[in-house]
């Protein structure tokens, strides 16, 4: 039988709920920062498109990895000793990206990063909706989701503006973000409430198993915002390159601001799928990322920036309506003592489902380009997003008819 430390719910929440979603929010910033600031890594390293591609990806194998062993580590331990332990890899990864550049050590802080996301996915949406009551378990998943995304959508931001005007642009902002860890681990061993009955720190390869009576609709969810975390994920990696290369703008601020776009995007596709059903958020949310990876395409063949901007913002907030959508059907039904298992297996599919493409795609820019492969790419998640769509609309309407 296995055994479990959730905290109890605090008198007062609220300053538990800030200090969560402020740790989420920082750790997750470290994973976008370095994003504005490849072109200038790919300069001074002489660094290819594929280089870019998998020093941005490799961060996703540090998530699948801490999410893989340590994905019911928050329902052993308690959820603040986790994410402690997850801003702690931020912190870590901050400190290696002030050292002097070198794909090893840039490598290496990617993972640390990768890392304290993965704890971070995995622990952090699982403590939230422990703070709320059963009835409002809506709001809290809203909340994770806003914290995860709007922590990188701010984190592209503050990188591309503090690059453009500091004397140091690849040093500077990863000083700021080591100050707010450090900051964000305060909150939490202030703010959040202590576990009671805690169990022994476990190494356990996971399988990521779900529930049975979750797994349908865990699959549908995992394919549907795990296709726009791939648009925004090569999206992500190849920008500040496309922007820099092909469109000869090599504004940091405008490299951040693109990403950024498609982030703050996926936050509002959260807001906005909380006022409608999985069943309808969902296929909607497929539908926008064909319409979202149709402008990408546009911009890829055409070279413009207009259709770069709109498409960064149309996959946004259509991964966003998906990830509202896949929370609700899966994590928001799992038992307390499952959530943090289950929330892990998500997050572990949508990350792999980011790291793959995006690296398919720099190893396919070394034979046809990089603009070819961003076509091949963006055909193949639109017939993915049609087929997610088309299988989740089938299913509902059996499900109706039986009812």
């Amino acid at each position: 039988m296995t055994s479990s430390a959730i905290e109890p719910i605090p008198t007062r929440p609220w300053p538990a709920i800030a200090a969560t979603a402020f740790a989420f929010s920082v750790t997750m910033m470290g994973t976008t920062l370095p994003t504005p600031l490849y072109s200038i890594y790919s300069d001074e390293l002489a660094f290819s498109p594929l280089t870019v591609t998998v020093l941005f990806a490799v961060y996703a194998l540090g998530v699948v990895g801490a999410l893989s062993l340590f994905g019911r580590l928050s329902d052993d331990l308690g959820r603040r000793p986790v994410l402690m332990l997850a801003v702690g890899f931020a912190l870590v990864s901050a400190f290696l990206f002030l050292l002097p550049p070198s794909l090893p050590q840039l490598t290496v802080a990617r993972v640390a990063s990768g890392i304290g996301a993965g704890f971070m996915s995995g622990a952090g949406t699982a403590a939230m909706m422990d703070l709320f009551p059963p009835e409002r378990r809506g709001l809290a998943g809203t909340l994770a989701v806003a914290a995860n995304t709007g922590g990188l959508a701010v984190g592209t931001l503050i990188a591309g503006l503090i690059a453009e005007q500091a004397a140091r642009p690849l040093f500077t902002p990863f000083a700021v973000h080591l100050a707010l860890c450090a900051l964000a681990l305060v909150g939490l061993l202030v703010w959040t409430p202590a576990p009671m009955g805690a169990g022994r720190f476990v190494i356990r390869p996971s399988r990521l198993r779900v529930p049975a009576e979750l797994r349908h609709p865990f699959a549908r969810a995992v394919l549907a915002a795990g296709s726009g975390f791939a648009a925004t994920g090569v999206l992500t990696a190849v920008s500040a390159l496309f922007l820099a290369r092909d469109l000869g703008m090599g504004s940091h601020a405008l490299a951040g601001f693109v990403v950024f776009l498609a982030f703050a995007g996926m936050a509002i596709g959260q807001l906005v799928a909380r006022r409608m059903q999985a069943s309808v958020a969902l296929p909607l949310g497929c539908g926008g990322l064909v319409v979202g990876v149709a402008l990408l395409a546009l911009a890829l063949h055409g070279v413009a920036l207009a259709p770069l901007l709109a498409a960064a913002t149309t996959v946004g907030v259509s991964a966003g309506l998906c990830l509202n959508a896949g929370l609700a059907t899966t994590v928001q039904r799992a038992l307390p003592e499952r959530r943090g298992e289950v929330s892990s297996s998500f997050f572990a599919g949508l990350y792999t489902m980011l790291a793959l493409p995006a690296i398919g795609v720099g190893l396919l820019a070394t034979s046809i380009g990089l603009r070819g492969a961003g076509l091949v790419f963006t055909a193949a998640v639109a017939l993915l997003a049609i087929a997610v769509a088309t299988i989740d609309i089938v299913t509902n309407r059996r499900g109706e008819a039986r009812a």
